[in-house]
C-alpha cells in the first residue's frame, strides 16, 4: 500500500516529475459534485413528459456520455421525443442549477498541486463542452485546465477509451504514461481499455461494484475517504 507523502516531500518530488507523464480527470463526481445536478435536471426534463426518475433508476446511467443517458432514458420511459430535444431540455434546467455546484476538497487540492508543478493535466468527460466549461468555473478550477475533451468530440463515449485517448493525444503524452482519476465503472473500463492506470473514487459505494477492484488505486469509501497526498504519491510512483 502506498502511504501518503508529507506535503513538503510531495511538492519536492513533483519538481522533477517533468512532462513524460500526465493526469486525466473525469469531471462529474470527481472534480464537481454534479451528479445531484444531473439527477435534478433529468428529473425536471422527464417531468415535462409525465415521468418520474428515482435515484435508484438513475444509477445505471452514472458515468455514461450525455447522449447515451438521453437515449437510455428515452428507451426506459418510451418517450416520444428526439435525443436532441431531451438533451436541450436537460441543459435548460441544468443551466439554472450548475452555478451553485460544489467541488471536492481532495481532488481540488490534487489539481492545484499538479498544475502548480507544471504537470500536464486534462479533463475528459461525458458531459457537453458547455457543461464542462460551466462546471469548472463553478468549482473554481477553470484556470487549471486548458485541455478539455467532451465525449461529443469523439466517436464513442465511455466505456470506450476514445475520450481518454484524445486527451492523451492533445497532451502529447503516450497513453501508458497517463493516470486517470475516475468515479464510475464505465470510466474505469475506458481508462483500462486506453492502457492507462486508474485511480478510482467511486460515487456509488453502497453497494460497491466489485469491478472497482480492477483499479490501480481504489478508495472504497468514495470521496469521503479520498486523500490528495496518497493519490499524488501513487502518480509519482506510477
Amino acid at each position: 500500500m502506498i502511504e501518503p507523502l508529507p506535503a513538503a516531500a510531495a511538492d519536492a518530488a513533483t519538481a522533477g516529475f517533468g512532462v513524460s507523464r500526465a493526469v486525466i480527470f473525469d469531471l462529474d463526481g470527481v472534480l464537481a459534485d454534479s451528479e445531484p445536478v444531473h439527477l435534478a435536471a433529468e428529473q425536471a426534463m422527464l417531468a415535462e413528459h409525465g415521468h418520474e426518475l428515482s435515484k435508484a433508476a438513475k444509477q445505471r446511467f452514472v458515468g455514461l456520455a450525455n447522449t447515451e443517458i438521453m437515449q437510455g432514458l428515452k428507451d426506459l420511459f418510451g418517450i416520444d421525443a428526439t435525443i436532441d430535444d431531451l438533451a436541450e431540455a436537460k441543459a435548460r434546467h441544468q443551466r439554472v442549477l450548475i452555478a451553485d455546484m460544489d467541488g471536492f476538497p481532495a481532488t481540488g487540492e490534487l489539481v492545484r498541486r499538479l498544475a502548480g508543478a507544471g504537470i500536464p493535466i486534462a479533463v475528459a468527460s461525458g458531459s457537453t463542452p458547455e457543461n464542462i466549461d460551466a462546471s469548472l468555473e463553478a468549482v473554481g478550477l477553470a484556470d487549471c485546465f486548458t485541455i478539455r475533451v467532451s465525449a461529443e468530440e469523439v466517436p464513442r463515449g465511455k466505456p470506450a477509451p476514445d475520450v481518454f485517448l484524445e486527451a492523451a493525444r492533445r497532451l502529447g503524452v503516450p497513453p501508458e504514461r497517463c493516470v486517470v482519476v475516475e468515479d464510475a465503472v464505465p470510466g474505469l473500463r475506458a481508462a483500462l481499455a486506453a492502457g492507462m492506470r486508474c485511480v478510482a473514487i467511486p460515487t456509488i459505494t453502497n453497494p460497491l461494484d466489485p469491478e472497482f477492484a480492477r483499479a490501480h488505486l481504489l478508495f472504497p469509501g468514495g470521496m469521503a475517504t479520498a486523500d490528495a497526498g496518497r493519490i499524488l504519491a501513487f502518480i509519482l510512483a506510477a
